[in-house]
């Protein structure tokens, strides 16, 4: 049994959770209900948010699968990834569009999980 990799999951699965309740009801409904955007443009963002619920519960289980069989230690590496990858792209986003740190805080939570999973994959 890995415990970093068990945290990273749990982490991954709480955030999956923020996500879907906070982000369906501060972003998601808003996103639907604005009569400035096209349908097009609004339902690929709607799509999107949905892939990135659909993602957050991958990486929770791909890491407690790992964190509970060694033998699945490749499912762990790819969701690993995907936290590196989010975190560092949520940070260049907010840099990028001078936005707050405090108001797009997803990288904070990327950012747990990355540092929770990686001690996961040394020897």
């Amino acid at each position: 049994m890995n415990a970093f990799l068990l945290t990273a999951g749990a982490l991954s699965g709480i955030t999956c959770c923020i996500h879907f309740y906070f982000g369906g009801r501060n972003i998601a409904k808003p996103l639907l209900q604005a009569d400035d955007i096209r349908d097009v443009p609004k339902y690929t963002n709607y799509y999107c948010w949905h892939l990135v619920t659909a993602m957050l519960a991958s990486m929770s289980a791909a890491f407690v699968w790992a964190g509970l069989m060694p033998s699945a230690i490749e499912a762990a590496v790819i969701a690993e990834m995907l936290a590196v990858f989010s975190a560092v792209w949520s940070l260049a986003l907010v840099r990028w569009k001078k936005q707050s740190l405090l108001r797009m805080p997803q990288w904070s939570l990327f950012l747990a999980i990355t540092g929770a999973g990686l001690p996961g994959f040394l020897p």
